[in-house]
């Protein structure tokens, strides 16, 4: 692990935890060590979001609702709202629909409005079943050995143009990617890649 990660992860709760909607699950071990009772995960308000949500909260976290098709911009102040107090987010960058791996642009514009660090997470098991869904579902099986990779830290500036908020959206999908595919081959996996798609990948989130 990074030691800037370290030292976020250590000393301070109010962070932007960013990973790929498919390692969803992974999350529970990242946090194991932290107190759930301050991690908000950014949930869909459609249906399906509404079934995570339940399952997420019978782990000890908590749900904040929003994307970009239903209260994206009241999601962004509830989320402010949430680190100014002290409590940790998490994003999945590429939800609720895809396109798989590939990084909008909302947890950039929440470390923007906040001044806290994005802290891209991921994580792999050793036996596995990989559903065949937009997100390529990842589902750890019984008895698997596991680990929790964590990128650099992106900080992203308060005032930063049109054109530098695109890098750091390149910078976090890149980091997810690089993190992931480590992940995979650390147990002899098959890489599963980004949706290749011609949309443009940094609509809000």
């Amino acid at each position: 692990m990074p030691e800037d990660t370290r030292r976020y992860l250590e000393q301070e709760s109010n962070i932007i935890g960013c990973f790929w909607h498919a390692r969803m699950i992974m999350m529970f071990h990242a946090w194991k060590h932290s107190d759930r009772s301050k991690f908000h995960m950014l949930i869909s308000a459609h249906r399906d979001g509404r079934v995570i949500a339940k399952s997420i909260e019978n782990l000890g976290f908590k749900t904040v609702e929003g994307s970009s098709r239903r209260g994206g911009a009241s999601a962004l102040v509830t989320l402010k709202r949430t680190l100014d107090k002290g409590g940790a987010i998490g994003v999945t960058p590429d939800g609720p629909k895809g396109p798989r791996m590939r990084a909008k642009t909302g947890a950039i514009k929440a470390a923007q409005m906040t001044g806290r660090p994005i802290l891209p997470v991921t994580g792999g098991v050793s036996n596995r079943k990989v559903f065949n869904s937009w997100d390529r579902f990842f589902l750890p099986l019984p008895f698997s050995r596991g680990i929790i990779l964590w990128g650099t830290p992106i900080i992203v500036e308060r005032d930063a143009s049109k054109e530098e908020l695109e890098l750091y959206r390149e910078q976090l999908e890149n980091q997810l990617n690089e993190l992931t595919a480590e992940a995979d081959l650390t147990f002899g996996h098959p890489v599963i890649y980004p949706e290749k798609t011609e949309k443009p990948a940094n609509a809000s989130a």
